[in-house]
């Protein structure tokens, strides 16, 4: 995680103390951080900090319509930026509708502070109005979670969640305020004094241990780079490409990864796991040596851990120990940032290989072999309606690479993830860990806000898009012009492709009757124009390109295009829940049967 843009506050002598409120405390600390954009929303239990919030010249607040779109807008911002990013919330619901973004920030590595308003000190523990233990709700889903009760407290609680929330494996980090610490006077003293006993984040890795693994990948005649979102979070990807250089050997960049490594390279053999493609797949599974850099051994992309690569030894890099040996046994454990120890490796690597020649031609004439046999591609749909996979990858190929991307969750998710090439890292943003559906606008929007001057999509599908959309109008409001493609299959797709193949396609409530031959609600253009945005309608293939570049000429206000889609289109490949990688579907009519989803 790069900290650049994040001052930690150092033991230094403090300057003479102001006096001010604790809720005056929050915007100076914030201030302070260098934190120059927060989302949030007013309510009773924060509304003193929103009164300085008033004044603050340094701090940007973008007025969100719910608090899941705040959490969600400072996970974008942070994603496609390497800040930290910062939402506020009220007591009660409106903390607790922050809990699905903090949860999501969790499994995804994201770095992000949530500010939240709690009852009077006094009235905690009471059931009062609109309180709720948000410390104890997020407690197993924040790397950590902090009640002030105190004002003087303030200053030194938000610098070390930020500094937490931005060291070590990055994550959300919550500070719940009472409004009495808010409403209280203090003296402000910068920097506070960080008292973190216990938290001391290991970055540099033991010599010995990437030693052992430059050994291992020397001998190796199979070996594989398994590349996860650990390697974007740290800023790896230039030391990454180094060291793959060095090595030669393949690539594999996880839903998470994508950009970590160039699609265009070629030692990239693309996505593994369930919708992966062949050669990264298969590349994994008879593999001889894994080398995971940040990456989890994730079920999506192990299949059945017990069967995954079962002939390969594993060099595991992770800055979180916790993550080692945690689901697949590590040969070579290393514990440390992705940015160092590759460095570390790369040098390693040369200087094993002075002593022994590596020889992987063998591998890579079956990698090649693979991709030859078994391309990226998808069917013509049967049906008259557009191909989803075309208009993503239209939508990739006119945009290019320096836009941004984020995805809802579901079939768009992983078309996006196939079918645009992305060449740099924080680029693709997804919800991967948690499948957060109403990702996707939101996280576009704090994008946007964090990177004003790239061109960011919201790909999303009709299901996700129906969760999130009323952030629409604060892009409007605010000026934060979005591009939203909504890809409308009428359907809760993935789960209706599940029943397609699992449940004889039994499509018990997946149909949403927003799209072909349905009643069309809603109307997503009427929509969109409702919110004061372009609303499109693509129905032709022959209109796809017109639309895109219609959205990306028009930046005085969001745009979303409703590209009416085939409801039967599929992901593939595919890899059926529960059963071993090397059971992989090119197409439906391309692999081993199967019959039950677990």
């Amino acid at each position: 995680m790069t900290t650049d843009s994040i001052p930690v506050p150092s033991p230094a002598s403090p300057r003479t103390p102001e006096k001010m409120t604790g809720a005056q405390a929050v915007v100076r600390s914030l201030e302070m951080l260098g934190v120059t954009d927060v989302f949030g929303l007013p309510g009773g239990a924060i509304l003193p900090v929103y009164d300085p919030l008033m004044d603050t010249k340094k701090i940007r607040h973008i007025l969100v319509r719910h608090e899941q779109g705040a959490g969600h807008a400072a996970e974008g911002y942070a994603s496609s930026s390497g800040k930290l990013g910062v939402c506020i919330a009220t007591s009660g619901p409106g903390a607790t509708n922050l809990v699905t973004a903090i949860a999501d920030a969790h499994m995804d590595s994201v770095p992000l502070l949530a500010i939240t308003g709690q009852v009077f000190s006094t009235l905690m523990g009471t059931d009062a109005f609109q309180e709720a233990d948000i410390v104890g709700i997020t407690m197993p889903v924040t790397k950590h979670s902090f009640l002030v009760k105190d004002a003087s407290e303030i200053p030194a609680t938000i610098a070390a969640a930020a500094h937490i929330a931005t060291t070590g494996r990055p994550g959300p980090v919550l500070v719940d305020i009472t409004k009495d610490a808010q409403q209280d006077m203090m003296d402000f003293r910068w920097p506070p004094k960080l008292d973190l006993p216990g938290y001391r984040p290991i970055t540099k890795a033991h010599g010995k241990q990437v030693v052992a693994a430059a050994q291992l990948f020397v001998e190796a005649k199979k070996p594989v780079l398994y590349v996860g979102g650990g390697v974007i979070r740290a800023g790896a990807s230039a030391e990454l490409l180094a060291f793959a250089e060095a090595t030669g050997a393949p690539v594999v960049t996880t839903l998470m990864a994508r950009g970590a490594f160039p699609d265009s390279h070629e030692q990239q053999l693309g996505m593994p796991g369930m919708h992966g493609t062949v050669p990264a797949v298969l590349a994994l599974q008879e593999a001889d040596l894994l080398v995971s850099l940040g990456a989890r051994f994730d079920d999506r992309v192990t299949g059945k851990a017990a069967l995954f690569a079962p002939n390969a030894k594993v060099v595991h890099v992770d800055v979180d120990p916790a993550e080692i040996s945690k689901i697949r046994t590590a040969d070579v454990p290393i514990v440390g940032d992705a940015k160092d120890v590759l460095v570390d490796l790369t040098a390693a690597y040369l200087e094993a290989k002075r002593e022994t020649t590596p020889d992987i031609t063998d591998w890579w004439t079956y990698l090649n072999g693979l991709r030859a046999e078994f391309p990226l591609g998808f069917a013509p749909t049967t049906d008259g309606l557009l191909a989803p996979q075309h208009v993503i990858s239209r939508i990739g190929e006119l945009t290019g690479p320096e836009g941004v991307y984020a995805s809802g969750v579901g079939q768009h998710q992983m078309w996006a993830a196939q079918f645009i090439k992305y060449e740099r890292p924080n680029a693709w943003l997804n919800s991967g860990g948690a499948g957060t559906m109403g990702y996707s606008v939101p996280a576009a929007m704090g994008a946007k806000v964090a990177q004003p001057d790239r061109v960011v999509w919201a790909i999303d599908g009709d299901g996700c898009f129906q969760m999130t959309n009323q952030e629409l109008a604060t892009c409007t409001i605010n000026k934060i012009p979005i591009k939203v493609a909504v890809i409308n299959n009428s359907s809760l797709g993935m789960v209706r492709q599940w029943q397609t193949l699992f449940y004889d396609g039994r499509y018990s409530n997946t149909d949403l009757n927003t799209g072909h031959d349905s009643i069309g609600v809603p109307d997503f253009v009427k929509l969109a124009e409702a919110y004061g945005a372009l609303g499109i309608r693509v129905t032709k293939e022959e209109e796809v390109d017109a639309a895109i570049k219609l959205a990306l000429e028009t930046n005085d206000r969001p745009v979303v295009i409703d590209f009416v889609v085939s409801a039967d289109a599929m992901v593939w490949p595919m890899v059926p829940q529960g059963v071993s990688n090397s059971f992989v579907q090119y197409a439906r009519e391309h692999s081993p049967a199967f019959d039950e989803e677990d």
